[in-house]
């Protein structure tokens, strides 16, 4: 996402941070294949995994989980309704996605080949949201 807003201009106007809902990585920098297959498309993946909490709903206009779970445990710790309303899920902004099935596939226990299949829906809910963002 970050690559994406940049090239879209939008560096001044768009915050962005990555955290999680567990305390499992905490402190760890991004899968390696993760990072590979960002750089096999010329994206650098940087950081350290940190944990989403309850006070971070006043930092975010919007905050998007990857599934489902996580969109629930996020609302679940939303300190009000305003808060939980803040949660989306991130391919509700892809144009592809069919179905009620919104989630992201976890790569985490597979091969590669899952890291280039989830790279591909994030990178077009990534396009999606930025036009809504543009809007």
């Amino acid at each position: 996402m970050r690559h994406r807003i940049a090239e879209a201009g939008l560096g001044d106007v768009v915050e962005i941070e990555s955290a999680g809902t567990g305390s499992w990585h905490l402190g760890d920098p991004p899968d390696t294949r993760a990072t590979e297959e960002a750089r096999a498309r010329g994206i650098v993946m940087e950081g350290r995994a940190q944990q989403f909490r309850a006070a971070d709903f006043d930092r975010f206009d919007l905050v998007l989980a990857m599934d489902q779970e996580n969109a629930d445990h996020l609302r679940r710790i939303a300190p009000d309704a305003e808060a939980a309303g803040k949660v989306r899920l991130l391919r509700e902004f892809d144009p592809d996605a069919a179905g009620d099935d919104l989630s992201v596939p976890d790569p985490y226990y597979g091969g590669p080949e899952g890291f280039s299949t989830v790279f591909e829906l994030v990178d077009r809910a990534c396009l999606g949201l930025i036009d809504h963002v543009r809007r």
